[in-house]
């Protein structure tokens, strides 16, 4: 996650870490915690660059991108 994240044209600059926080190879479940700096309030930087479904977007390309 660190590689994927910190070389996003989109993310990277606001990159700092990644953190296993469960796994389970029963289920193959893995919860990550990122962790990024975020400049002071820009209008919609949040809404948008800070997305939930945008960061999530970001690894399934790089997963699409690898097959």
């Amino acid at each position: 996650l660190t590689d994927v994240y910190s070389s996003s044209p989109a993310l990277g600059r606001y990159f700092r870490s990644a953190k296993v926080v469960y796994f389970s190879n029963e289920s193959s479940t893995v919860f990550y915690q990122l962790q990024f700096s975020v400049p002071p309030s820009t209008e919609g930087f949040m809404e948008n660059t800070m997305n939930p479904d945008f960061i999530r977007n970001v690894l399934r390309q790089n997963i699409y991108d690898e097959e």
